[in-house]
């Protein structure tokens, strides 16, 4: 149970990871459109807030 829950972990903290470097590099391609930024600024915002929650269901 405890090696099952360990690689959940692993598997959502990789995923957060490749959604953080791929949001990135969009909002590095896509500076000028403020409508993007925005959008890319909220994105961020709430996947902040999932890892937030994350982080408080185990501890």
């Amino acid at each position: 149970m405890a090696r099952n829950m360990a690689n959940v972990i692993k598997g959502v903290g990789a995923g957060l990871a490749t959604g953080m470097v791929v949001g990135f590099v969009g909002s590095t391609m896509l500076k000028d459109n403020k409508k993007w930024k925005r959008k890319s600024a909220k994105a961020i915002g709430t996947i902040g807030d999932l890892i937030d929650d994350v982080r408080d269901m185990f501890s």
